[in-house]
């Protein structure tokens, strides 16, 4: 049988239980030893890889504190544009999510420009040969 590619929704729901696990502060281990599963699990809910049945949805609902209609918020009505191209992907990629916390506690208006302008001159920049990127990839934090 072929492998079939994840539904938007099952993609958006784990989105969203990556945000909420982060905002915690949990690890996937953690979150997934607190609903009886591996963090491998956590981490294919978390890609949309598996679906999140309706019982186990409740669990990690009440592990994050926040209620089940949260797990589901951006999800896309007719004539909206797909998951992938909304902010909330965005904040579920790796470290995005304490960048911007990070961003949120510079009181400093100029400060606050000077590392949007890293940032942006950063996106620009050609990587370089054997660079960080490649060594982060294998020691990433979830």
């Amino acid at each position: 049988m072929a492998k079939r590619s994840p539904l938007p929704i099952d993609v958006l729901v784990g989105q969203n239980i990556r945000i909420c696990r982060l905002q915690k502060g949990l690890s996937q281990g953690e979150l997934g030893r607190r609903i009886g599963v591996t963090f491998q699990q956590v981490q294919k809910y978390e890609k949309g890889a598996n679906r999140v049945g309706a019982s186990r949805l409740t669990q990690i609902a009440d592990v994050l504190g926040v209620p089940i209609p949260t797990l589901f918020d951006g999800a896309p009505s007719v004539g909206q544009a797909p998951p992938e191209q909304s902010p909330r992907y965005l904040l579920a990629k790796p470290h995005s999510l304490r960048l911007l916390q990070g961003f949120d506690r510079i009181d400093n208006d100029a400060t606050r420009l000077a590392v949007l302008h890293l940032v942006e001159s950063l996106m620009h920049a050609p990587a370089p040969r054997g660079s960080a990127s490649k060594r982060e990839g294998s020691r990433r934090r979830a």
